[in-house]
């Protein structure tokens, strides 16, 4: 099977049909048989899944609905290694083998050293998972190397430098993220495309947050093409980038893959009015936020904890935006600590006031840095 998957919709194993709600490891194998089934017949052959997903339920359940169903030529199955999981060098095996054994896939198609950011990137330098991982290429064990990434464009370039080995890399891309200081999608895109790496994209629809877009923004997208769905066009979007070969979709029912495919089984890509709507869209979604911060940094300067304001909200903006009640964990999570270990956290505030006095916004800075906390480390 080429390298390129034909069609560009990729099955995320991570929200899968569930028998009970709230227990994501009571999967339905039923209904995931009937959207495997669908998602095959319909020439898709893209399935995404991790060690950890569905209460780490995901690799068994892809194992039986997929790999024991169909032929193992007639897809390709991805999954990962995480460093939250790593301890020793023995743990990489153990866990690898696991996963042959959970899937029954005998080898991966691709295969990838997961979530790098700044935090996790020495686990996975010290534990040597970059050659590891060429050596399970080299066994026959996996087809294809490469890793999911959640950091600046700089760490990278950085990455890529050190490893042109790695054969793709995994983004989040979205319309929402595109400029955005903490994603950096774009940014994090063209580095990709300067070392001419195929990318994966995860979060198109943003944990479902472009899914449910503000009612001013809907309005402009049902203008554009009212037999389309919301999410469509995000999944659009992404799929519509030079040298992104799969675009993931995390499907939790039938009525999610009928609508992915009814417009990706003949893709088109998006024409220039549809992507000035979709960054017209992102302006109203981001004009729905819940600090009203421009990040002018006045308050900064007399902090006497030295509080990084702005950046928080700027976080926890981005946070307020998503659907959390589906998603559960966002990546601000990470960059939030990364940050506060940095500087301090929100809950350090002292409640000196200094910071109000000088906002032009007249911003209640002191109560939102209580939200700030309890949001990040509660």
């Amino acid at each position: 099977m080429n390298f390129y998957p034909e069609k560009k919709l990729g099955f995320g194993m991570m929200r899968l049909p569930t028998r009970e709600a709230g227990n994501a490891a009571a999967v339905d194998l039923k209904e995931l048989d009937a959207m495997v089934d669908t998602f095959l017949e319909n020439g898709f052959t893209y399935f995404d899944t991790a060690w950890m997903y569905n209460a780490f339920e995901s690799e068994n359940a892809a194992g039986k609905s997929l790999v024991g169903r169909h032929a193992r030529e007639s897809f390709t199955l991805a999954t990962k290694l995480h460093a939250g999981f790593l301890r020793t060098k023995e743990d990489r095996d153990r866990i690898f083998g696991e996963q042959l054994r959970k899937t029954g896939a005998g080898y991966f198609d691709y295969y990838l050293i997961h979530g790098i950011e700044e935090g996790m990137l020495p686990v996975y330098e010290n534990l040597d998972c970059f050659r590891w991982l060429l050596d399970k290429k080299a066994g026959g064990f996996v087809r294809h190397a490469g890793f999911s990434f959640h950091d600046k464009p700089e760490l990278l370039e950085r990455i890529l430098t050190d490893h042109p080995e790695m054969e793709f890399v995994q983004l989040q891309i979205n319309y929402l993220d595109w400029e955005s200081e903490w994603i950096q999608s774009r940014a994090c895109y063209e580095v990709c495309r300067k070392y001419g790496k195929p990318v994966i994209v995860m979060e198109p629809v943003k944990g479902g947050t472009l899914a449910h877009v503000p009612a001013e923004g809907e309005k402009l997208l049902r203008a554009l093409d009212p037999s389309l769905s919301v999410p469509s066009f995000a999944i659009r979007f992404a799929a519509s980038l030079p040298g992104v070969m799969t675009v993931l979709s995390g499907m939790s029912n039938m009525e999610q893959m009928r609508d992915n495919i009814s417009y990706m089984k003949d893709f088109q890509p998006l024409s220039e009015e549809e992507k000035e709507t979709l960054f017209r869209v992102a302006e109203i979604i981001n004009e729905e936020i819940t600090v009203p911060c421009t990040g002018c940094s006045y308050c900064t300067e007399g902090c006497p904890m030295g509080i990084p304001i702005p950046k928080f909200f700027s976080l926890y903006n981005e946070d307020m935006r998503e659907d959390l009640s589906q998603k559960g964990w966002t990546v601000n999570y990470t960059n939030y600590e990364l940050l506060a270990e940095k500087t301090a956290k929100a809950s350090d505030c002292l409640a000196c006031g200094q910071c109000e006095g000088v906002c032009p916004q007249h911003l209640s800075i002191i109560d939102f840095l209580k939200s700030v906390a309890e949001h990040y480390e509660s």
